[in-house]
């Protein structure tokens, strides 16, 4: 353990912990505002896998990471609408129907992948951006100021969510829908639309956390997402449901999995006990979600349709 105790290691571990912890926190934003509005999307993980997919193919197909970010970001809001359909029109429970979008997703990105692909080929991502002036601190300037957009990207949004829901008249109509709908609409607000605005977002930001995830790591595969797309609802729980919690949240399972890599990396753990570290992000969730249901309550109409009709 003591070659892992380093400075270097130490700082790259962080630093990795950093980037790895994009996609949770893109996912979890974008979740916190859908489940704000009262709707639930177990559907985070097919969605994040069709925004790998695209990203990778589109990137693989005209040499530019822009070009395949743009590319999950049309199949996030078409995912966006499909959901909407599903659970505002033909009012179909939420829960099974994210379940259905997750199958969707594994399997359709699956079959697309063997029919355009076939074998895994690199692609080029979008490359490091040095801030300057901060990312030539010795060791912080590393740790956090030597990323590719994506990640500053992220980052910029906590605070930007935390505005929106807290100080905006939109952001005010999310939390009065996801709380009392029925109070809500006799006061003017569209419960579907606002429902509506929220599940393109928050289906966007999850199809861009795929995105980052196939563009960072510069391949794409079956079932790339390994369950991020399921720690990402977790940690809305974990945040209760604020976006700087998410961020923590998001840094802590990013940190695991860099500490479990960089573990792997030096030969410290081998073998059988190799696998069960690489559980760990899988047990801390499940720790997690124990711990923080008893102490936060989620929005009061989360998961609850609403007809005006009734």
């Amino acid at each position: 353990m003591g070659d892992f105790f380093t400075v270097s290691v130490l700082v790259a571990t962080l630093a990795s912990g950093i980037r790895l912890g994009t996609p949770f926190l893109l996912a979890g934003l974008g979740e916190t505002i859908g489940q704000r509005s009262g709707v639930l999307n177990l559907g985070v993980e097919g969605v994040m896998l069709l925004g790998a997919f695209s990203a990778y193919y589109v990137t693989l197909e005209t040499g530019s990471a822009v070009y395949g970010i743009f590319g999950a970001i049309v199949v996030g809001l078409i995912m966006g609408l499909v959901y909407a359909f599903i659970t505002l029109v033909m009012h179909a429970q939420q829960g099974i129907s994210g379940i259905g979008m997750y199958l969707f997703g594994l399997g359709f990105t699956d079959l697309l992948f063997q029919k355009n692909v076939g074998t895994p080929k690199p692609i080029r991502g979008l490359g490091e951006v040095n801030i300057p002036l901060l990312s030539d601190i010795p060791k912080v300037g590393e740790i956090f100021f030597q990323h590719s957009l994506p990640v500053y990207f992220a980052f910029a949004l906590v605070p930007l969510v935390w505005f929106m829901i807290n100080k905006t008249t939109f952001g005010l109509n999310i939390r009065a829908v996801g709380e009392t709908p029925e109070a809500a609409d006799t006061l003017g607000v569209s419960v579907n639309m606002t429902r509506l605005a929220t599940m393109l977002i928050g289906s966007t930001m999850a199809s861009l956390a795929g995105a980052a995830l196939a563009l960072e790591v510069g391949i794409f595969q079956q079932n790339l997402t390994s369950g991020q797309g399921f720690i990402a609802i977790a940690l809305v729980y974990f945040g209760a449901w604020r976006s700087y919690g998410v961020m923590l949240g998001a840094l802590l399972f990013g940190i695991v999995q860099a500490t479990v890599l960089q573990l792997k990396t030096l030969g410290i753990v081998e073998g059988a006990n190799s696998s069960l570290l690489a559980m760990a992000p899988a047990v801390l969730t499940i720790v997690v979600l124990v711990i923080v249901s008893r102490r936060v309550a989620a929005p009061g109409a989360l998961t609850r349709p609403f007809d005006r009709s009734a």
